[in-house]
Order: C-alpha cells, then structure tokens, then sequence
C-alpha cells in the first residue's frame, strides 16, 4: 500500500507560498510516492552574472594598441571595449551610453585606456584590475569631438573638435585645460573659409613645443605651443584623410581625398616636396595622374638599417571595380598591394620602440576589418600573415544553432583536437603572436567544456569551452554529402531558396558514444560516425523518406522509406502491436514524379579524413509536387541504434544500423482511439496556402517563406512573434499537431509496469507527451537481422503550451542519464567488425537505487513553454506542477545537474532566467536579465550542467552566463590579468650632436603651459566631469598582487591628492564665507553707526 504523506503535501504548499517568485508557485497535486526525496539545491546557490565574451568584436569602429604592455584594444559601434593580450586573454567591458567608439588612446605602460566616444565624451578606463571600470569620464556639451591625441609619457590629452578647435585635458583630474587652441588663430587671417574639422593632432617628435594640427578642407598648421601662434601653414587643395611623422621630426606625411600622398619639409612653405598618386596611372605628358579612391589613414615608419616603410589602406583607382580592399606596403622600390576578404575598418603598425623619435623598426601590422582581424608580418619576405590564436572565427557562415556540453568524457577534447589538427591551413609566418600582453588566470575549473555551432553554409564546429577560454577543435563541412550543382528542377526551382540550402538547424550529439545527428533546413538529416582512420566512402548510404500524411483516409499512406543504396533489400516498417499499420513505399521518382529531395546526395566516392564521416544520410522527398516541410526535433540514441526525428504533422523512427524506416507516422496516429481532440477529417494539403506553406501561423516554428532557407534570413529576427508553438486553443483553426521535442528513456511504458523498458517519450506542440514502447532484438549479430518493434502505449500527460524538454529522475531524486553506448573505432579490419557486431549494450545506470526488487519508482520532469509537471511512474500520476509564466512563453529549458542535485533552468521571452527545483518546482531562482532583442538569442540559448549558460550576443560573438553562486566568487581568480608590471623601455641616446640639427629632441613642461596658474580655467559650460564608479574604489581591487606596494602608494599618493584638494576646496570656502561675513559686518556698521541706542 502507497503512504500517503501529508506533512510532505503541506511542506509543498508551505514553500510555495513563502515563495519570492513573481510566477505562480508550485503545487503538489497527487501523493509522493512512498519515498521522500530531499531537495538540496536551495536559492543561496544560485546567482545569475556575465562569465565571459568571445568571437569577434561586433561592427569595431576603433583600434589602439600599448607596445610595452602589448595589449590590443578595440572599440565597437555599440559602445563595446574588447581588450586581447596573449591568447586566452581577453576582456569585455561596455560604455553605459552605447555610444560608438570612435577612438582609443593606451596611456602607454600606465595600465589606462582613453576612449572618446561619438556622443563626445571622453573615458579614462583603469586596466590594473581584472574588470576594467572608468575612472572618470567628461562630456562635451558645445562641440563634437573628431580627433584625439596623447603623447607618450604625457599627462595632457589633446581634443579636436568639428568646430576646429584643439582643447587640452588633464589625464588624472581629467579637467580641462584653460588653454585653448582657436581654428581662427590657426589659420592665416586672410582665409575666409572655415579649416573644417580637426583631422589630425601630433608633436613632433623632436620637440614637444611644437603641434601639428590637420583640418580636413587640406590645411596644416605647424602651432607653437609657448608661443601660442602658428609656426608655419602648409595648404594643399584636396581633402587631408591623416597625417604621419618621420621619426627624425623634419617631414611628415599627409593622405588626401584624391588617393594622393604629400611629403613635407617642416620648414617649407610652399609646396610639398614630394606628391604620390601611388595607385594612379602617370600620363606620359606631365599632367597629373588620373585621381584614385581616398587614402584613409597613412603611416610612416623608418628602420634603421634600411628603406622606410609606408604603409597606407585605400587610394586604389576608381576602374578597379569589384577589387577587394587593399592595404598597400611601400618600401624603398617595392610596392605590395596586400587583399582583405572585408572593408577595413583601421589598421597600426606595431614597431620595436614606443618612442617616437627613435627609429621605428616595424614589424608587424595589425589590420582591423569588418569582420575579422588579420596581422601581417612585415619581417620576412612576401608579407605572410600570423596565425590567429583568438576564436574571432565563430561568424566565419553565420550560427543558425547552438549546443553546450559541460563535464564531458575526458579523452573527448583531445580525440577532437587530434584530428583538428590535421585541418589546419599552411603558409603563416613562422613567428610568434605579437599581441602577447598579459597573465592568465588561476582557474581551478577542473572539467571540460564543449560549444558546437552549426551554421548557414552546413558547416559544425566544435569548440573547446573549457575554463572560460574557446579554441575551436574540429570543423566539419557537411555539405561534402550532396551535389553543389544541384539539378534545376522546374518544380523546385521557385519554393527551394538557394540562399543557404545546407544550413544546419538542429543538431544532437552523444559524447560518449561520439555520434552525431544534424537536421539541415533542406528537411535532410545526417548520422555521422566518429573515426581516427582516414576511409573512403564509395557510395554515401541513403535512406528516402515520403512524410506525409491524409486526416480523410482510415489508413494512412505513410510510407516507410524504401532505400536506394542500402544493403539490406527489407524497405518495409516493422509490424506494430498497436496502431494502425504503416504502408511501406519504396521512392522511385517514377509514380507521380513528385519523390524529389531538396538536395541531391553526390553519387561519385566521398573521401573521408579523420574526425566525423557520414554514415547515413535520411531525405524527405518532395509528395506530389509539395515540398518537404522542415525537421522541427531530432535526437538519437546510440545504444538502441535509433535516430528519430518529427516535423509539423509526424514523426519517422530510423534504424541507423539496419539502415530502414522502423516507424513513420502522423501525430494523429500516435494517439490511436484516445486522441483528445476532435479533429475536423480534411487532408492538410487542402487547406495549405497558396505557396504550400508548412503550417498554421502558432503551429510550428517556420513559414512557408523559411523552407529550405537559413535560420539567419532578416525576416526571422524581427517577426518573433511567429515562431511560438500553439496553445490549446489553436486546435479549433488547424488539425495538424507538430512534433516539438524527443526523449530516449529506459523507464515504465505503461501504467502499473514493474519492468524498465526502452522508451521514446514524444512532447507535440498541443503540450501533449506519448510513449513509444521499443522491443529491441538482442545484441550481436541478431541487432543486424531482427526488426524493432514499436508500439505506441498512449498519452501520458498534457500540459499548456508546446513541450520543451522532458528527463527522469530515480527514486533518489538523481538524473537518469539515457543509455549510451561508448565509443570505440568503426573502421576496423575484418575480425573487428566481428568485434563491432557483438557490442554491448551498456545499461542504463549503475546506480543501485534503480534496483527493480524494491519497487522502486521513477519521475518524469516535463517542462512546456508555459509550465512544468513531475509525474510519478509507473503509477503516471502528475505530483507536482508549477505554472512558469502564464503573460509571456519559454525559449528554452533545460534539466541540469548542479551541485550534485538537479534542477529546471528555463529562458523566458520575456527576459526572465529562472531555475526551478526537481521534483518539487519550487522557484529557485528568477532574474530579468535580458529582454528578447531578437531571434538570433532565442535561437541560440542554452543551459548546461554545472551553472553554465550560452548565447550569441551578436552574430559574431559567444556571451557565457552562470547561474551558480559559486562560479560567480571563483571568477574573479578565473578571469587573466591585463595589466602587468614591465619596465618602460629606455629613450633613446641622441649622442654628441644633440642639439646642433633642429634643436634636438627638446623637452617642454606642459604643466607649466596649460596649468590652472598659466592657462587659468576652462570654461565650465564647455564640459562636464563626471567621476566614474571605478575610482579610488576600483584601483583598491588592483593594489594586490605583485605590483602590490607599488599600486598601494600611488592610491595613497592619489588619496593625499584628494584630501589636499579637497582642503584646498574647504579652506577656499571658508575663505569666501569669511569674506562675506566681513563685508556683511562692514555694511551693518556703517547703516548702525549715527543711530542711537535707542533706535535699533
């Protein structure tokens, strides 16, 4: 007899009610069953924040880069900073406004960053501690900042502004300067014309008294500082795009609107010395070459030992039509014009010293791009490029899914990396990466991690995800199966889109067996075996299938596939022992000429490297000139050697190792004589719209406009809306039922079994969940021969809305992992495949609480988008439930284990993050922590095990999440360090003629200049300061460490500074108020002084 515990009902009730969570609690609905599961996750553990960012920067705007810390920097439209040092070392940090970057400035070797943003206000960021902060920040109010220059080991930061304007910042009060540079005092008086913007801002670098100044209309200034007027002008009639010194401070260069460069002596007036049109074809009669596109940027670069070097991006000829973007090295005769795959965004040159009046010695150029970050090596011959060790390759086709897989198999990244390897391309230089500033972080994160994308062009990586770094380990293309010519078909010429026939939409992997399913758009799915050995495939195995399905008949035509190049002659289904029987058809092309797959598989012999080969390939063919409706779940189950996989009205059972149909049946049917709804009899092709849509608008997750197109089509991101399965209500408007999600199990098919059996449990989009009952002929060389049985036992549950994800727990409340069967190597020699034949099955778990001599009882955990139940079996009574959300709908959830527990983590459209306890629902955890910006997140959420979650950001960056508490206080010893303590090279020795040519490197002391006692004060309406929350405070966090004393000083030096300031500040107060009370007595004495007493 079951005991009926109350206590265990009320302390349900009670802990739903003192609940915090804004959703509806949970509720106990039916008696435990006779054992008591202790829940031990409670809401402590919990804690939802940002781990790490990686991919490329989104949309960069701006680059900069530190010589002595070697650290890279780069800026985003979207108002991003992401900062790389040696690989796996990078950081994610964002400007509160959004604002684009449009410039960034390394105090160099200080640990700081400088950005100024197009909202025109100026960062200064603190690089000493693991999350950089702002340290302060200052808002220009009247002008538009367009330029920003800080000399090396200089504490005044130059601004110049679209009015013409140069304006002077303190970097450490970050205050403005009193002195200004006036565009009206720059330029000659009688120019009646505005300069236009500031351009460009350098000193020279023999003399810090001396700034040049570029306005973009193509005038130069050469300004004085001490003397606060203009030296010299230089004027040229077109446009300056950036301007260049060489080291010697005697010339400099300018890049110009018309794809021309100028050389100029400083001390000449006129014109420049020398005028380049470096891309530009020369006439023979001495006029001037034919203009060229706009050089962008240019530098100059000298050696010591040789020719220097000009490096410039743009300036090719304008009938150079679809030439890709050029970045051009000139040095000494030689002219290398260097092809980027995208429009590039900036570029620097890395050299050997970080003083500007030393020779430069180049040997490196990092050039940022669109979509991707590529550095040359300039020392060895030909310009070879480094090979990248950052994952900046996740946007290479664009991510159409994604998965995650936490606490794999050990030997599973180094087998994948094994046969990456060998992928690898040839031809980089032989140098090491330049960029190789920082330390890495003491992670103590002892398990291995793996992300897999799938992507638009039918490419799946797999990724090292492990202690918050990523490497990419293996990529592979499965687009190699079909025929790239695919033969125009009148039929489906017009419904197939060519735009991204072979993107991957859903994928299911099993790590310790190493298989591999991926469903592609074009309603094809794939099964691809893991092996070491290199093999060659003569003809890819096919399997057709027709899946469709007519409501008006007693008996289905649900074909079973007929298979054209197995080796096994039984194309039928298995027999059932309940349900309606399935009609086998072999597909021939030849009945109504309709059995046409979207993609065609290649018939010539496929050779297959080391790492994933194809071992099936499953088509739903084209019925009766309609095209295959897309694959909506997919999952396999490597002990039981089945695949299945269901779309917006059935389901197809495959048998990947006989290679036949065992199963192909509509939803309806699935039901039998129990199905819920009454359904109008009518075929679906009927009411189809027009251009063969797939489903009913709630249905199911795609349009007739997204069949056989990427995921990543615009339309998709901005009709979310769309992509919501049906609730119950939208049964009236349409008969089909779609396949929503899959669940292998070894469990009690039906009410009151006492044996475990193997199980497909079947979630549809109406929130209903049916058991499939699989009899398996036994291992060895029986499995080859014998069919699988399938028998449909019924409906277990229903719920609200489509079902996400189903699991089981033990008696113990513990997860019951799906039988798998491990790894070992198909291609072996003929007494192995012997061996291969006999594999065993492994068991299910070997956890001694599933000991069926007990009686013991198993929970089903099933979560629809809008609720969640536990069901007992064998009894199939539902003992808890919990209503998530009843306003918005779930993305994605997933059953995890954490904290040797398991739990429900669910993403809400809505924003919200919550986790639910198993099997008592109770909330644990609900944080709104982002809204649904677009499909691409929806998309491309998941949970993991162990407190790890994923997304794509944006389409070219991975943004990891944790919700466990104790990852959040590890992560500040996991995350590396930027900032490191290295000694600033030494200035260079400018020996006995110091002094005789051009004065030398003269030194000025800019704080006598622009000062408050010089220079006065700024204008307060033409900035605002504002102290940033990563102040005194933040340097704290930094003062520990090995530069520990260091940083502990200069904090109590700024501290002091503060104090004295602030002092300054009282004492000036005070003196005003002594003032006014001098003055008030002084008033009051003489309005007193010929009154009598009498008359106050």
């Amino acid at each position: 007899m079951k005991k009926f515990n109350i206590r265990k009902v009320l302390d349900g009730l009670k802990e739903a009610s003192s609940s915090s969570s804004s959703s509806t609690p949970s509720v106990q609905v039916g008696p435990q069953e006779n054992n008591l599961i202790q829940e031990t996750l409670q809401s402590e553990h919990f804690q939802l924040c940002k781990t790490v960012r990686h991919g490329f920067p989104y949309q960069p705007s701006s680059m900069a880069f530190d010589p002595v810390q070697k650290i890279l920097a780069i800026g985003t439209q979207s108002g991003a900073l992401r900062l790389f040092g040696r690989p796996g070392v990078e950081c994610y940090c964002q400007h509160e406004s959004g604002a684009a970057v449009i410039q960034l400035q390394f105090l160099i070797n200080e640990g700081a960053l400088v950005s100024a943003l197009a909202d025109d206000s100026v960062h200064l960021w603190n690089l000493r501690q693991k999350r950089p902060a702002v340290l302060h920040s200052l808002k220009f109010n009247r002008e538009r900042i367009t330029f920003c220059h800080l000399p090396f080991q200089s504490k005044w930061l130059y601004i110049g502004t679209e009015r013409g304007n140069v304006h002077i910042v303190n970097v450490e009060s970050f205050m403005l300067s009193g002195y200004v540079i006036m565009w009206n005092k720059a330029i000659e008086l009688s120019s009646k014309a505005h300069p236009g913007p500031v351009v460009h801002i350098s000193d020279n670098p023999m003399d810090e008294g001396k700034l040049i100044i570029g306005f973009e209309s193509g005038i130069v200034v050469l300004w004085d500082l001490k003397s606060k007027k203009a030296d010299y002008r230089y004027t040229y009639d077109e446009a300056i795009h950036s301007v260049a010194w060489h080291h010697e401070g005697k010339q400099f260069i300018c890049s110009h609107s018309d794809g021309t460069l100028t050389i100029w002596n400083i001390r000449g007036q006129g014109k420049p010395i020398q005028t380049i049109t470096p891309h530009g074809k020369q006439p023979k009669d001495g006029k001037k070459p034919e203009p060229c596109k706009p050089i962008l940027k240019v530098e100059y670069k000298t050696t010591r030992n040789g020719d220097p070097f000009i490096i410039f991006s743009g300036g090719l000829s304008y009938d150079t039509v679809g030439r890709r973007p050029c970045l051009t090295v000139m040095h000494g005769k030689s002219i290398a014009v260097l092809e980027m795959d995208y429009p590039i965004v900036d570029f620097l040159t890395l050299c050997e010293t970080p003083y500007p009046n030393d020779f430069q010695e180049p040997y490196a150029v990092v050039v940022l791009l669109e979509k991707d970050l590529v550095v040359i090596d300039l020392a060895q011959n030909g310009y070879p490029i480094f090979e990248n060790p950052y994952p900046l390759t996740i946007h290479e086709s664009p991510v159409t899914c994604c998965e995650y897989f936490a606490d794999c198999p050990v030997d599973l990244i180094p087998a994948l990396y094994s046969v990456g390897s060998r992928q690898k391309r040839q031809g980089y230089s032989k140098k090491e990466w330049p960029i190789s500033g920082g330390n890495w972080g003491q992670g103590t994160q002892s398990y291995s991690e793996i992300i897999i994308t799938g992507h638009a062009d039918g490419t799946v990586k797999f990724w090292d995800a492990s202690a918050i770094m990523l490497q990419v380990l293996y990529k592979l293309k499965t687009a190699k199966v079909f025929d790239r010519n695919r033969s125009k078909e009148d039929k489906g010429s017009i419904e197939v889109s060519d735009e991204d026939p072979f993107a991957i939409q859903i994928m299911a992997w099993c790590p310790e067996s190493r298989m591999l399913c991926v469903a592609g758009v074009s309603a094809n799915v794939i099964i691809y075996r893991f092996s070491k050995l290199e093999v060659t495939t003569e003809v890819v195995q096919l399997l057709e299938v027709r899946m469709q399905y007519e409501l008006n008949e007693t008996e289905s035509p649900d074909g079973g596939g007929g298979e054209q190049t197995s080796a096994h002659p039984t194309p039928g289904a298995s027999p059932q022992t309940s349900g309606p029987p399935s009609h086998p058809s072999t597909s021939s092309n030849n009945s109504d000429g309709g059995n046409i797959p979207c993609l065609k598989v290649r018939s010539s012999p496929l050779k297959q490297s080391p790492g994933y080969q194809v071992d099936l390939v499953v088509q739903s063919v084209w019925v009766s000139g309609e095209p295959p409706q897309q694959i909506t779940s997919l999952a396999m189950n490597s002990s039981y050697g089945l695949l299945v996989f269901g779309n917006s009205n059935g389901l197809t059972v495959v048998d990947y190792i006989q290679k036949t149909v065992v199963l192909n049946l509509g939803t309806v049917e699935l039901y039998g004589s129990n199905d819920p709804y009454q359904r109008q009899p009518r075929s679906p092709r009927k009411t189809r719209q027009p251009s063969g849509g797939l489903c009913d608008i709630n249905e199911c997750s795609a349009t007739s406009e997204d069949r056989c197109k990427s995921p990543t089509s615009d339309h998709r991101d901005n009709s979310f809306s769309r992509s919501r399965s049906s609730s119950v209500t939208s049964i009236d408007k349409e008969a089909r039922e779609a396949i929503s999600s899959f669940h292998f199990c070894e469990t009690f098919a039906r009410k009151g079994d006492c044996t475990l059996t193997p199980c497909l449990y079947v979630g549809t989009s109406l929130g209903t969940v049916l058991v499939l009952a699989l009899t398996l002929p036994p291992a060895g060389e029986q499995r080859q021969l014998q069919p699988i049985i399938i028998s449909p036992t019924g409906m277990l549950v229903r719920l609200k809305g489509s079902i996400m994800r189903m699991a089981f727990l033990d008696s113990a409340g513990s997860l019951v992992p799906s039988a798998f069967e491990t790894w070992c190597e198909p291609n072996v020699t003929a007494d192995g495949e012997e061996r291969e034949k006999i594999r065993k099955r492994r068991p299910v778990s070997v956890s001694p609480s599933i000991s069926q001599e007990l009686n013991e009882s198993q929970f089903a955990v099933v979560c629809s988008e809008k609720q969640a139940k536990v069901i007992s079996l064998p009894s199939q009574t539902c003992i808890y439930k919990h209503s998530i959300t009843e306003a918005s709908f779930i993305l994605r959830a997933d059953v995890v284990q954490m904290n040797q527990s398991v739990c429900v983590a669910c993403f809400c459209a809505n924003g919200h993050i919550m986790t639910l306890s198993v099997p008592g629902l109770r909330p644990l955890m609900d944080v709104n922590y982002l809204p649904l910006t677009d499909m691409r997140i929806a998309r491309t959420f998941c949970f993991t095990n162990l407190g790890q979650a994923m997304y794509l950001c944006s389409p070219t960056e991975i943004q990891r999440i944790t919700y466990s508490q104790e990852t959040c206080e590890n992560l500040q010893e996991m995350l590396g360090e930027l900032f490191t303590p290295v000694e600033t090279p030494e200035a260079p020795n400018r020996g006995f003629f110091k002094g005789l040519f051009g004065g030398g490197a003269q030194s000025l002391d800019r704080e006598e200049l622009f000062g408050e006692l010089a220079a006065g004060k700024a204008s307060r309406s033409l900035a605002q300061h504002i102290p940033g929350p990563g102040g005194i405070e933040g340097m704290k966090g930094a003062a520990s460490g090995v530069v520990g004393d260091l940083a502990r000083a200069r904090i109590a030096l700024d501290e002091r500074g503060q104090k004295l300031g602030e002092l300054e500040e009282r004492t000036a107060a005070m003196m005003a108020s002594a003032d006014s009370f001098s003055k008030h007595a002084h008033d009051m004495m003489l309005k007193c002084k010929d009154k009598k007493w009498y008359q106050f």
